[in-house]
C-alpha cells in the first residue's frame, strides 16, 4: 500500500511539526526535546489550574496532539507509530505542566502506556507533584475480558476532564469526574480492511467480502469476521452487541468515529443507520461523524456512547478550542419544508393540452426518425466517446412521444418550453441538458416574439454560452449552427442541406474542443462524423421532407 513520508524513522515528528505550522499562531508548542522526546502542549498554559495530560503511540490523529487547546488537554506525549511514550517523556510532559493543582493523566488501556505513564506518575510523585492517573477501558468487543482496550471513548474523558480542569476545579475533583466516566463508556469498532504502516510491508487479513468486528486501533484483529453486508445490517450487528451494555434508561451521548479510511459519503450513511437503529432512540447528544481516533488508514469506524447526566452534558457541548473536536449537536428530526410549486409559466394557465396536426406531424416524424437510428449514432458515438449518444437520443424521443398527447401543440412557445422540460429530465448526459436549454431558451424568446428561426437562433446562443462549444468544435453545434442560420431566410430545404454540410465537415476535424471526443487522439476522429452532428442534421433532413 502507498503512503505520503519521507523516511519512516521521521514521519511523527514531521507530522507533529505540520500540526504546528497550521495551527493558528501562539496556540500550540512543543518541548524542544525533539525528536526523542515528543510533547506538544498549550501556548498560554500558566500552571493555574490542574493539567491534562494524555498521549499515546502515534497513527491516532488528530489524537492526540490535535485535542490539546483551552478546554480540553494540556498537554499531549507522543511515542512511535503505535509504539507508547517512554516513561521519560511522560515525566517531561509533566514537569512541563504540571503546578500547585497537580496533572491529571488520562491512559486507554494498552500495556505499554499503563506501565510507561504509570511509571512518569510515580516518579513525578517523588519529585513532589501531584499527579492522578485514570485508565480508558471503554471497548466492548470481548464480553468478560479482564483488561478491555481503550479506543474512541477516551475523547468523552479528555471532553469532560478538560472541562472540570478550565473551571478551575481541584485535582480530586477533576479526577472523579474522568474516572465516573471513563467507567460509563462503551465502544465498538467495525472494519473492512486492516490498516497499512509506512515503510511496513501490508497484507490484507480480511477477504474480499469480508469485513471485522471488534477490532483494535492498532489493527489488531477483531473478534469475529463477519460477511459484507449492507450498512444497516452491520450496524444492527454492532447496536444488538452494544445494548446490554448500557444502563436501562438515562440518554447517552454518541461518538461517530472514522477510523481513518472511509470517505464522508459513507460516514453519513452510517450515522444515518445508527440514529435510525433502535439505539438511536437512546441518543441525545452526537459528536461527528469525523475522523477524531483513527487507525491510520483504517477502513472501518467504531461507535461510542456515555451515560448523559446534567454534568456531563455541560461538559460535552461546552466550547473548546481545538478544531478536531466536533462540537456535540442535540438529536433531532429531518426538518421537511414544502418544495416551491412550478408556475405555469410558458406551458400557459394550468398547462393544457392542445392540437396541432402539423405540429403533431412534424415531432412524431423527428422522434420517429431519432429512435430508428440508435444503433448507428452508437455505433459512430463508439468511434469517438463512450457509445450511448444514440440510446440518449432515442431515449429522449421516446419520452417525447410518450407525452405527446400532454402538449400544447397549439401554442409553439408553450410547445418548445414543454420539450425542454421533457428533455432536461428523460434525455440523460450533457446533451439531454444542452438541448433542455436550447428550447427552454427559445420558448422564451418566442413567447416575447413570434418568430420561430430568431427563437432557436436564441436557444442556440444560449447552449452554446452555458455548454462553451462553437462552430469547429466538433459538436452538434456545427450542424446546429449553419441549419438555424439558413433557416432565417424561411428555407427548410436550405437548412436542412447546412445541417447536412455541417455534419460532414466534422469528419474533417482532427481536434475535438468539448465533449467525450476532446479526449480521443486525432487518428481515431479522421473521418468519422460526431453522432451529434449526425443527430441534428437527420433531423433537419425529415422536417425538410415535411414541408
Amino acid at each position: 500500500m502507498k503512503h505520503f513520508f519521507n523516511r519512516r524513522e521521521n514521519i511523527v515528528t514531521e507530522a507533529l511539526d505540520g500540526l504546528l505550522l497550521t495551527s493558528s499562531n501562539g496556540r500550540l508548542v512543543r518541548l524542544d526535546s525533539f525528536p526523542d522526546i515528543k510533547v506538544i502542549l498549550r501556548a498560554d498554559w500558566d500552571k493555574s489550574k490542574v493539567a491534562i495530560i494524555s498521549g499515546g503511540g502515534a497513527g491516532h490523529e488528530p489524537s492526540h496532539a490535535g485535542f490539546v487547546g483551552k478546554g480540553m488537554l494540556t498537554a499531549a506525549v507522543s511515542g512511535e507509530i503505535f509504539a507508547s511514550p517512554s516513561v521519560d517523556a511522560v515525566l517531561t510532559a509533566i514537569r512541563a505542566v504540571a503546578g500547585s493543582k497537580g496533572a491529571l493523566l488520562i491512559v486507554k488501556n494498552y500495556t505499554g502506556d499503563r506501565l510507561n505513564f504509570g511509571l512518569a506518575a510515580e516518579k513525578a510523585r517523588a519529585e513532589g507533584f501531584d499527579v492522578e492517573m485514570v485508565i480508558v477501558a471503554d471497548d466492548i468487543a470481548i464480553p468478560g475480558i479482564n483488561q478491555p482496550r481503550g479506543v474512541a471513548g477516551t475523547l468523552f474523558v479528555h471532553k469532560i476532564a478538560g472541562h472540570h480542569a478550565e473551571r478551575g476545579e481541584d485535582l480530586k475533583t477533576v479526577t472523579a469526574y474522568a474516572a465516573a466516566a471513563a467507567g460509563d463508556i462503551v465502544s465498538l469498532g467495525m472494519s473492512l480492511s486492516t490498516c497499512s504502516v509506512p515503510g511496513q510491508a501490508h497484507e490484507d487479513r480480511l477477504g474480499a467480502d469480508e469485513g471485522e468486528l471488534g477490532l483494535g486501533i492498532h489493527g489488531e484483529p477483531g473478534v469475529e469476521r463477519i460477511a459484507l453486508q449492507p450498512v444497516t445490517d452491520i450496524v444492527a450487528t454492532m447496536v444488538a452487541r452494544l445494548t446490554p451494555t448500557l444502563r436501562e434508561g438515562g440518554s447517552h451521548a454518541l461518538l461517530i468515529n472514522n477510523l481513518g479510511a472511509v470517505p464522508p459519503l459513507e460516514m453519513t450513511v452510517i450515522a444515518n443507520a445508527v440514529l435510525s437503529s433502535p439505539l438511536g432512540r437512546r441518543v441525545r447528544l452526537i459528536i461527528g461523524p469525523a475522523p477524531m481516533m483513527t487507525a491510520l488508514n483504517m477502513n472501518g469506524f467504531s461507535l461510542s456512547l456515555i451515560r448523559l447526566d446534567a454534568e456531563r452534558e455541560a461538559a460535552l457541548t461546552a466550547a473548546v478550542e481545538p478544531h478536531a473536536w466536533m462540537p456535540a449537536v442535540e438529536r433531532h428530526e429531518i426538518r421537511i419544508v414544502a418544495a416551491p410549486r412550478t408556475s405555469a409559466g410558458l406551458n400557459g394557465a394550468n398547462g393544457k393540452a392542445g392540437e396541432n396536426d402539423r405540429n403533431r406531424r412534424l415531432i412524431t416524424a423527428l422522434c420517429e426518425h431519432l429512435i430508428s437510428q440508435e444503433s448507428e449514432l452508437n455505433r459512430l458515438d463508439g468511434r469517438v466517446g463512450d457509445g450511448d449518444t444514440g440510446s440518449t437520443v432515442a431515449s429522449g424521443a421516446r419520452s417525447v412521444l410518450a407525452r405527446l398527447d400532454t402538449l400544447p401543440l397549439d401554442r409553439p412557445a408553450a410547445t418548445l418550453a414543454s420539450l425542454g422540460d421533457i428533455l432536461g429530465t428523460s434525455m440523460g448526459g450533457s446533451s439531454g441538458v444542452l438541448l433542455s436549454i436550447f428550447f427552454t431558451a427559445a420558448a422564451k424568446a418566442m413567447a416575447d416574439k413570434a418568430d420561430i428561426s430568431a427563437a432557436l437562433l436564441a436557444g442556440l446562443d444560449r447552449m452554446t454560452f452555458y455548454g462553451g462549444a462553437g462552430v469547429g468544435d466538433r459538436t452538434m453545434v456545427d450542424a446546429l449552427s449553419p441549419a438555424l442560420q439558413a433557416l432565417a431566410s424561411g428555407d427548410v430545404a436550405a437548412a436542412a442541406r447546412a445541417a447536412a454540410a455541417g455534419a460532414e465537415s466534422t469528419k474533417t476535424m482532427m481536434k475535438a474542443k468539448a465533449g467525450r471526443a476532446s479526449y480521443v487522439g486525432e487518428r481515431d476522429l479522421a473521418g468519422v462524423a460526431d453522432p451529434g452532428a449526425v443527430a441534428v442534421a437527420g433531423a433537419f433532413g425529415v422536417a425538410a421532407s415535411l414541408a
